[in-house]
């Protein structure tokens, strides 16, 4: 049963008559602002008290919003985020001389009376008189609880703190109910504690820890008196007082603070003294909120988890709900980041690309089997300045990312193969693949009307060299446009939409991938993530897991902890072992002696795929072993650079490919994430070599053991001109325009039916 606190053994009701009888002979002055008469509120002289006990009593309590902690799979934090700063403590964990300063000042007969003090009402009219103005309140500490609890249900809605904190006579009735209501079920200390957590001091800081922090660098247990009392007084005007701005003013306060503190007797008059005499002894510590502080490179990261918990209604069923648990805060999030992985895809980035070269990079690593992002960053950090970004290029748009994602070159080819294997094409699948070709027509799609080339458009290879016959392994290692066109002429486009939509490869606006045969050249953006976790599915010999970056997230509620659900990586196959392990043997042949050879691993089973799209404007690199999966991307955010005669991390290029650049960026990043660990194998299969005078090599250097063609050592996979058409692509359907730089993509621009590339890069 609460304990009954003091207030001259009235009731409610009668500490409300009093109240009231007291605020009309006081010329109405209640809490430091001059009151309407009383009929004006509607509260006549004998129908006051029925009114007052018609107010609603129970009084809406929210957790106070506190900071949010974002940890890294090991539990090093990655960075604090919070709407208000605050960190709640114990009364006991509060240095007395704060307690009593704050009391002193605030409402010295906190112990005496209930919840208003008919005295202190007297006491501010007599002063108020004298000043022929209102320079002194008589709103005790639990009066002043109220508002502020009003305050913070309010959050950052501008109408409801106005309303929360209107000089009305109305608001002020209502403020006594409630605070009658805490001294009959709290206790002093509870309401005090409640107090000194909830009050604003200023500089961002709510409540009296985050204030110890924010001014003197200290926590609130270990405050000393001058600091203590510079705290207390700063709680009437946190702006005027500001002891970083208003030094001065803030000294006369805390002095102030001090003399009343020695009035009352919490101190000895020369204690008072020496105190005052003290400087103001700041250590300011600069506020670190967001993540726009966080550590090892992770901002995007952590905007990441931000976005994930705003979006998914596994924290809420709404929009709205999810927004005032994330903001009410309290929460302690460890997500999937691993502090190697992500400092490697750091370093790496940092070696290969300047933060103020033309072009940007973009690097995630995913765990094969889980989902688990490890590593996230890029070369541009977050920010808003110059070289800086908030745009993480390595999701979709709706998770921060760039409007569209970029066109992904030849990394897509894989998508293509294992769709043909599932439909039961050999992997010595072979094809004419000529230098250059029309697009096959018609090609059957998913609907009932195929996609015809009205146009007679054509496509051609990387170089006049790479003409058929080609078998898969070959035409992956070169990366032969022809070759992979004629494949989903034979296949029929629907099998790899299945496969695409089996792995949750949509473009990175969230739309799905048209269904025209140039989507094989990678002529559609995709995001890092997007591409590293479809990858990653091939790690894991089929499985494809829905990415995640939480791994669990505890509340603080009051001074107990719970758990809250998080979202669960779904794991699905997407395709068969068989098919799995063809295509990462297909693979390991590109990183063996295809266009990936700067990008592979030493002393690991590793395999990938090389990128570039038309104009060298985007170059990829994605690859895996069988315990991590990674893409890199280079290039322009806004597509408007052509990675030819360029400077890149202080390495002059004449042309980008997806081998030379960002490859190496994929094989440092995935040499440092994977140090100390295992090094499984893949499941690798036999493909059978064609007879010799079908191989088809595109020049001299042939091995004949793998098929190495060392023309293709520079890394080209195709992608410069890939699918480029005679026409220069202008008959692509009118749907050409680059959403930010008007300028075009031709990579695999197919006919006037806007069933092509069309650009719309932003």
């Amino acid at each position: 049963m609460p304990k009954k606190r003091s207030g001259g053994g009235l009731s409610p009701t009668q500490q409300a008559a009093k109240f009231l009888g007291v605020s009309v002979l006081a010329g109405a002055l209640l809490a430091g602002i001059a009151l309407p008469a009383v009929g004006a509120l509607g509260l006549a002289t004998k129908g006051s008290v029925e009114s007052f006990d018609e107010l609603p009593a129970n009084l809406k309590t929210p957790p106070l919003s506190q900071r949010t902690t974002i940890l890294d799979a090991e539990g090093g934090q990655i960075a604090t985020v919070y709407s208000r700063d605050r960190t709640v403590v114990d009364l006991k964990n509060i240095s007395p001389y704060m307690q009593k300063a704050i009391i002193a000042i605030e409402d010295s007969r906190f112990y005496e009376h209930g919840a208003v003090d008919p005295k202190g009402v007297l006491r501010a009219l007599n002063q108020n008189v004298q000043s022929s103005g209102v320079s002194q309140g008589a709103s005790t500490l639990t009066q002043q609880l109220v508002k502020n609890v009003a305050v913070e249900e309010a959050g950052d809605d501008p109408t409801k703190v106005a309303q929360a904190t209107q000089q009305t006579i109305g608001r002020k009735i209502k403020e006594l109910k409630y605070a009658i209501q805490l001294e009959e079920e709290l206790s002093k200390k509870k309401i005090l504690e409640n107090y000194l957590n909830i009050t604003f001091f200023g500089e961002q800081a709510y409540g009296v820890e985050a204030a110890s922090q924010r001014y003197f660098s200290t926590h609130a247990k270990d405050l000393t008196l001058p600091q203590a009392a510079l705290l207390a007084g700063l709680v009437q005007s946190p702006s005027h007082y500001d002891p970083v701005n208003s030094p001065q003013e803030a000294t006369k306060r805390r002095n102030t603070v001090l003399k009343r503190m020695a009035e009352v007797g919490d101190i000895s008059t020369a204690a008072a003294a020496a105190a005052q005499k003290a400087p103001l002894g700041l250590k300011v510590k600069e506020p670190k909120n967001g993540c726009i502080t966080a550590v090892k490179g992770a901002s995007f990261f952590c905007k990441y988890v931000e976005r994930v918990f705003l979006s998914d209604p596994v924290f809420g069923k709404t929009k709205e709900e999810r927004a005032k648990v994330w903001n009410r805060g309290g929460l302690t999030i460890r997500t999937t980041l691993q502090p190697q992985a992500q400092k490697s895809v750091q370093d790496s980035l940092k070696d290969h690309v300047y933060k103020s070269d033309k072009v940007a990079a973009a690097a995630t690593l995913v765990e094969p089997g889980t989902g688990k992002i490890l590593g996230m960053g890029q070369s541009k950090p977050y920010g808003y300045g110059k070289n800086e970004t908030e745009y993480n290029y390595s999701v979709n748009s709706s998770m921060g990312g760039s409007n569209y994602g970029f066109p992904t070159g030849s990394t897509f080819k894989p998508f293509v193969a294992a769709a043909a294997l599932e439909e039961g094409r050999p992997a010595n699948q072979q094809y004419s693949s000529p230098y250059q070709m029309e697009y096959p027509s018609p090609v059957q799609t998913c609907g009932s009307k195929p996609w015809v080339n009205t146009n007679s458009e054509k496509l051609e290879n990387e170089s006049e060299s790479e003409k058929g016959p080609f078998q898969l392994k070959k035409a992956m290692e070169l990366s032969v446009n022809t070759y992979f066109v004629q494949m989903i002429s034979d296949i029929g486009l629907c099998p790899v939409v299945k496969m695409t939509d089996a792995l949750d490869v949509v473009q990175g606006n969230g739309d799905k991938l048209p269904e025209v045969p140039a989507i094989a050249l990678g002529s559609k953006g995709i995001s890092p993530l997007t591409m590293a976790t479809a990858y990653a599915a091939f790690a894991s010999r089929g499985m494809y897991c829905t990415p995640i970056a939480i791994e669990s997230i505890t509340q603080k509620v009051g001074e107990q902890q719970k758990s809250l659900a998080v979202p669960k990586s779904t794991c699905s196959r997407a395709m068969s072992e068989k098919t799995a392990d063809t295509v990462n043997t297909l693979l390991s042949g590109v990183v063996d002696s295809g266009t990936g050879q700067q990008a592979g691993l030493s002393g690991r089973a590793n395999a990938g795929k090389t990128g570039t799209t038309d104009s060298r404007k985007n170059a990829w690199f994605v690859g895996y072993t069988p315990n991590l999966a990674g893409a890199v991307w280079v290039g322009s955010a806004t597509q408007k650079v052509e990675m030819t005669n360029i400077s890149i991390g202080g390495v002059y290029h004449a042309q980008v490919y997806g081998g030379d650049t960002p490859g190496p960026i994929w094989r440092d990043a995935m040499t440092g994430a994977l140090a100390g660990r295992e090094a499984p194998s893949f499941n690798l299969v036999n493909i059978p070599n064609p007879p010799a005078k079908d191989r088809g090599d595109g020049d001299s250097n042939n091995d004949g053991d793998n098929g190495d063609n060392n023309a293709a050592t520079g890394g080209d996979d195709g992608g410069f001109l890939s699918g480029l058409l005679t026409n220069g692509g202008s008959t692509n359907g009118g749907n050409s325009t680059n959403g930010s730089d008007g300028g075009t993509f031709f990579q695999g621009q197919t006919n006037g039916n806007g069933n092509g590339n069309g650009g719309g890069r932003g």
